[in-house]
């Protein structure tokens, strides 16, 4: 015999079932978790985190690509509430990479617009502001368009003088772009400064690059977690990222939940951090 499928209603009641029951397991296993990470002072300082992901999600619950991105982007306001309650000091989102820009020109265009509306909606953040969270853009969006542009330049004047969380939204991003960037920044300088052109390759140390990179001042990140269950970096961070810990999760971006986010710390908190040693 050939089994019937279940009614949309039928799948619906089981489904509500299944949920009826499941998340009170979650809850009580996220508070587990919760406690876990809290009776220890090993958190990490600097979380960077590759959000990846959003188109996945919305095709898979079929919607177009553009509202992928609108979910993602309540997810990444979701997730930083949950780095404030767990006390991280630094957090990187990677937003939108230079291999994005060769998306279809629609897509683009809604990713700008709601890069603006984000930052519009910042401004008025009244637990941003609480908590004193200063917002910084790394990157480069010279091509992007100037509305989008002065609604993000006028995030960072708002909040740049706040010295509680710092977070940064990484657009127009690429790690090596980053490097090359550093370089020409320490070059250029060290040129004005009046050294020998053919000494100026002397003064390109690690430590130099460093000073210069669009983090400048901020520590490496200690831990970055990618959604996705893509295993790579894809470019994210390359020079700050040589003793990160790493965790790869298969939840698509949308979807990662505050317990995955917690398994993702507690599995950090379990790791001993050798540095190359």
């Amino acid at each position: 015999m050939t089994a019937q499928r279940p009614s949309a209603s039928r799948a619906s009641r089981a489904l509500s079932t299944v949920n009826t029951i499941t998340k009170p397991l979650y809850w009580l296993y996220e508070r587990r978790l919760w406690r876990a990470i809290r009776s220890s002072d090993h958190l990490p300082r600097h979380i960077g985190i590759i959000m990846d992901g959003n188109r996945r999600f919305a095709k898979a619950i079929g919607l177009d690509a553009k509202a992928g991105h609108d979910y993602g982007a309540g997810k990444a306001r979701e997730v930083l509430d949950w780095c404030l309650e767990l006390g991280i000091k630094h957090v990187t989102l990677w937003g939108f990479s230079t291999d994005n820009r060769s998306r279809t020109p629609e897509e683009v265009g809604h990713l700008h617009a709601l890069f603006a509306e984000q930052a519009r909606s910042l401004l008025t953040d009244e637990r941003l502001h609480a908590n004193e969270v200063r917002v910084r853009v790394i990157g480069d969006i010279g091509d992007f368009p100037e509305d989008v542009k002065t609604a993000l330049a006028a995030m960072e004047a708002a909040t740049a003088h706040y010295d509680g969380m710092a977070v940064n939204v990484a657009l127009g991003y690429g790690g090596r772009e980053e490097i090359v960037d550093a370089v020409k920044r320490l070059v250029t300088e060290q040129l004005n400064a009046g050294t020998e052109p053919a000494l100026v390759a002397r003064s390109i140390t690690t430590e130099g690059i460093t000073k210069h990179l669009y983090t400048a001042g901020m520590p490496d990140p200690d831990f970055v977690i990618r959604t996705s269950g893509e295993v790579r970096l894809s470019g994210f961070m390359l020079w700050q990222t040589a003793y990160s810990e790493f965790y790869f999760c298969d939840a698509n971006w949308p979807d990662f939940r505050k317990v995955d986010f917690l398994r993702a710390v507690r599995d950090y908190q379990a790791r001993e951090r050798r540095f190359g040693r």
